[in-house]
């Protein structure tokens, strides 16, 4: 398991360089709701997933492929972008909609922090629904981890905190060492504090409040549930696809 002393947590897209990430390997957190997506997509069977930082990249790429083989998804201040075929709820990647396909994605926060991570040595995508696969993964590492929550427009959000915390709090089982980062132990502190009323503290976030007019009513319990989907989103060639599959 990777050694907490030799981890440490990014609370925004912003709070970080790209260099920062170098002979590191990273776990990149959106939980509302870039990961979630993903990760359900993966699990109902998309082939591969292209991250990419803006729309434009998106419909680029798009034109080098057969019509019958990509969708294009994402979303933009979390409104579906207009002519593209699926939002960023996790509950629209349904298995007839996405099995065997190339999703090319674009968010507000999530896939510029998978962008911006691209020097990691290692890069998994992780949230609530594939957790137990996170820990998993960091078994077999002896290297530097950081775990990168995508955040809002710069800002700390509570959900992808809370998520770092839980692989934190998991990690230790529940008893943090003295010798660990300001991070860590930041994150740690929050998950501890909530995690017996994650789906209400989330209910309550910044993120959610914003997203409140705009997000399908069951996407925050559906993005809460932990270990539902035995899927690690890893990153191959500048390709997200499926590592446990």
């Amino acid at each position: 398991m990777a050694r907490l002393d030799y981890m440490d947590v990014y609370f925004s897209v912003q709070s970080f360089q790209e260099e920062d990430l170098r002979g590191k390997s990273a776990v990149i957190i959106d939980v509302l709701r870039a990961a979630s997506s993903m990760v359900t997509a993966l699990s109902n069977g998309a082939k591969k997933i292209i991250p990419v930082g803006a729309m434009e990249d998106a419909v680029r790429i798009a034109q080098t492929m057969d019509n019958k083989d990509y969708l294009l998804c994402g979303e933009q201040n979390g409104h579906k972008i207009e002519g593209f075929h699926l939002g960023n709820s996790p509950l629209e990647y349904t298995e007839d909609v996405v099995a065997d396909k190339t999703l090319i994605i674009n968010t507000t926060n999530g896939t510029k922090a998978i962008k911006k991570a691209a020097l990691a040595n290692r890069m998994y995508v992780g949230c609530f629904l594939n957790q137990k696969s996170i820990l998993k993964a960091l078994e077999d590492h002896d290297d530097d981890v950081v775990l990168i929550c995508s955040g809002w427009q710069g800002k700390m959000s509570l959900e992808d905190t809370l998520f770092a915390g839980s692989i934190i709090y998991k990690m230790c089982k529940g008893r943090l060492p003295k010798n660990t980062k300001d991070g860590v132990k930041v994150a740690f502190s929050l998950y501890q504090s909530y995690k017996d009323e994650l789906e209400q503290a989330i209910e309550t976030s910044d993120h959610a409040i914003r997203l409140k007019e705009l997000v399908p009513d069951g996407d925050i319990p559906f993005v809460c549930e932990t270990d539902k989907f035995d899927v690690l989103p890893g990153m191959k060639d500048g390709i997200l696809i499926n590592l446990n599959g």
